[in-house]
């Protein structure tokens, strides 16, 4: 999947047999493909800084303290305050782990589902 600027819509995964789990994400999430991108690439590299991670995914440091900011309000990522010896702190990110995450779509899911079919009973009254 491209690093698109938009996320995928629902019917998009829907007509697909096998849609990958960085398009899910972004579709159950409401988050654009470049954060699901940093919330992945952060899984395999934790406690890292918004410059670390703008180096591993090629990307200018502010768009990725965006998308990370994006990812702290969904509760995907967890940031901490680290200080430095000459003085100062920097902020590192770690994504919450995967198991985690996967009982959040779950739940996101479900409770759409149910919506849905409460909107479908609801049509046209009895």
């Amino acid at each position: 999947m491209s690093d698109s600027a938009s996320s995928p819509a629902i019917p998009d995964l829907v007509e697909t047999d096998s849609p990958d789990f960085r398009a899910i994400l972004s579709c159950v999430f409401g988050v654009q493909d470049h954060e699901s991108r940093t919330y992945l690439v952060l899984l395999d590299n934790p406690d890292s800084t918004v410059a670390e991670l703008a180096d591993e995914l090629d990307r200018d440091r502010s768009n990725v303290n965006r998308s990370l900011t994006t990812l702290l309000e969904k509760g995907l990522v967890e940031r901490r305050r680290r200080l430095l010896d000459p003085g100062g702190y920097v902020y590192e990110y770690t994504a919450v782990p995967l198991p985690e995450a996967k009982g959040m779509l779950h739940e996101a899911l479900d409770e759409w589902v149910e919506r849905v079919h409460d909107r479908i009973d609801e049509f046209g009254g009895d």
